[in-house]
């Protein structure tokens, strides 16, 4: 008899047994390429699964999910665009619609950056607003009446630690994943007796590959403490959102920098943090610098 993986049947409604029943539920999730959405993408698979997959055009997402359905005996489909544009969104959302009954939708896809405010494009700042406001909100409104049909069923959004204080030279991006934590917590409200249940996890530090763990490393003591791998944070993340959590928080660490952002006074906290990242800047090879530290790919 097959054997999946992490697969915590108990937490997980529709991971049944797919030997002896097919299953038709599907997730979707958005930047699925790398990093935690590819991490959520496997754990789901191993779970019984199956998985409708995006992310930008040439990320390889076609040998994924060929990959996952050799691995698994689950479906693994994709779509590639771009989520800062409306049009694509009308597209994926189309696509679903018209060929899959989901049940589960991962707002995952993201980006930030690290720099001088001034000194960021107009574009880039943008793209960070476009990708971590507006698609999840868009998403989660067009594929609402779907996964009110095919109830139970879940939407999980992707938030960060970063949500909980502002903080300079980061600026648009803490207050871009406020916004995806106040959403979630106010949609959860709504649809609460709807039988679509609706979640937000707050990632922190992960090690998604050598360039962002040396970042995070250059952030201090308390960051390199709570670095955990997307497969990690994946695998809790969905174990706790079938449990109905509606904050989800993994790791001792991201709990206790919780609690430490319901302590120290905004006043202090604010300076605090701008410190660390000041000390980032420029401690890195390139002085200013406005990458995809979490990016569209690699969330």
């Amino acid at each position: 008899m097959a054997q999946f993986p992490h697969a915590d049947k108990s937490m997980d409604p529709l991971a049944v047994n797919v030997m002896q029943k097919p299953i038709k539920s599907y997730a979707l999730i958005t930047g699925a390429s790398r990093g935690l959405g590819k991490a959520f993408a496997s754990e789901l698979a191993g779970r019984g699964w199956n998985v409708l997959l995006t992310a930008l055009p040439g990320e390889d997402l076609q040998s994924f999910c060929n990959h996952l359905e050799k691995t698994f005996p689950i479906e693994a489909k994709f779509l590639e665009c771009n989520l800062t544009d409306r049009a694509e969104i009308d597209r994926l959302t189309t696509w679903i619609k018209d060929n899959y009954p989901i049940n589960l939708l991962i707002n995952n896809a993201g980006k930030g950056g690290t720099s001088e405010f001034e000194k960021a494009s107009i574009h880039q700042i943008e793209e960070i607003i476009l990708l971590n406001v507006r698609a999840p909100a868009m998403l989660s409104h067009q594929l609402l009446p779907l996964l009110k049909k095919n109830k139970p069923a879940w939407i999980l959004n992707v938030s960060s630690m970063a949500c909980f204080s502002p903080i300079g030279y980061k600026t648009v991006y803490p207050a871009s994943k406020a916004f995806v934590r106040d959403f979630s917590q106010g949609l959860y409200q709504e649809l609460k007796d709807s039988g679509v249940f609706v979640s937000v996890v707050h990632p922190g530090p992960m090690r998604t590959n050598a360039d962002s763990t040396s970042r995070i490393e250059r952030q201090g003591i308390l960051a390199k403490a709570g670095l955990i791998s997307p497969e990690q944070m994946a695998r809790k993340s969905l174990t706790r959102l079938f449990r109905k959590d509606t904050r989800i928080l993994v790791g001792w660490m991201n709990q206790f920098l919780w609690l430490l952002t319901k302590t120290i006074p905004l006043r202090f906290r604010t300076p605090w943090i701008t410190q660390i990242i000041k000390r980032e800047i420029q401690s890195s090879p390139q002085t200013h610098r406005y990458e995809p530290y979490i990016s569209y790919r690699s969330q």
